[in-house]
């Protein structure tokens, strides 16, 4: 049985016609087109799997060929904390006045080191994987999400080690604990939505990649990861407007909410006001901000 296809009789072209109008007369559409705002969050959550799947490859791919293999999810962050210990906590004394110094420090550099792996993964999310953009269709948006999911997947494994350390200084386990799921939430889609914003610039320049270290490296010491900042600014001459800089800042925001959770030293007192209003208008303010920005540019990753 043969198929007759019914296409249109040919016409002759307008000459004041324009390719857009052309391709419209022809039901043609534009290769890789951006798609609306709700169809690309359909598409993305359509590959969920997907993105779960990249970022667990991408973890167990990580210290594939280091000898001790996982165990550097752990060790690094350790030793990082031990670095800031003896540099900070000791030659510098920042650990005076400071209750439970070690947890205080381990909890701040386990929570900063997952923004900072984020953010530092996010800036090659695209221009590190052009055979992968090129190759394949899918929202783009799912590279940077992955790789934030990575990090998060690390962060719990090294909240094992988190818990350890926390029992053997003698922090007893309590019912605060639970608070730490939904400061995990909120800073999740922090991270997410600042890597977002990253890949698509180091999509643009991936020169990006090369500054963030520094930025990163100044952000770190202005969040209170090695000194307390409740401390710090009880006995400042600090302008007002300062003093509330460094207790928004985001990346403190959420370090001093895992430590109210898991320290039962750290007090209410020691957080800033309105602390979860600021934890939550960060994230939404990074994690749909961020969204959007990425998907604004959503049909030129890849091309160039």
């Amino acid at each position: 049985m043969s198929q007759v296809l019914h296409t249109p009789p040919p016409t002759a072209a307008d000459p004041a016609e324009t390719p857009a109008q052309l391709a419209a007369r022809y039901g043609l559409a534009v290769s890789g087109a951006r798609p609306s705002l709700p169809e690309y969050v359909r598409q993305l959550w359509a590959r969920r799997h997907f993105i779960t799947a990249f970022a667990t490859a991408k973890l167990t791919a990580q210290y594939s060929e280091a000898k001790l293999g996982q165990m550097w999810q752990v060790a690094n962050p350790l030793l990082n904390a031990a670095v800031y210990y003896f540099i900070f906590g000791i030659l510098l004394g920042t650990s005076k006045g400071v209750p439970d110094y070690i947890p205080f420090l381990v909890t701040g550099v386990f929570v900063w080191t997952f923004t900072q792996s984020s953010i530092m993964a996010g800036t090659r999310a695209i221009c590190g994987n052009l055979g992968l953009v090129r190759a394949l269709h899918f929202p783009r948006a799912a590279l940077p999400i992955s790789f934030a999911l990575q990090q998060l997947q690390q962060l719990l494994f090294s909240m094992a080690a988190l818990v350890v350390i926390l029992l053997c200084f003698g922090v007893p386990v309590a019912a605060s604990w639970v608070l730490a799921v939904p400061v995990l939430f909120l800073q999740f889609v922090f991270n997410a939505g600042v890597s977002m914003i990253v890949a698509r610039m180091g999509a643009k320049t991936p020169d990006i990649a090369q500054l963030m270290p520094f930025i990163l490296r100044t952000w770190m010491y202005v969040s209170g990861v090695m000194w307390s900042i409740a401390k710090t600014l009880k006995h400042s001459g600090m302008p007002h407007w300062a003093k509330l800089l460094l207790e928004s800042n985001p990346a403190a925001v959420y370090i001093d909410l895992m430590r109210f959770a898991l320290i039962d030293s750290f007090k209410a007192h020691q957080l800033p006001h309105h602390v979860w209003a600021y934890a939550t208008g960060w994230a939404l303010l990074a994690g749909v901000g961020g969204f959007i920005y990425f998907w604004k540019a959503e049909e030129t990753y890849g091309r160039g």
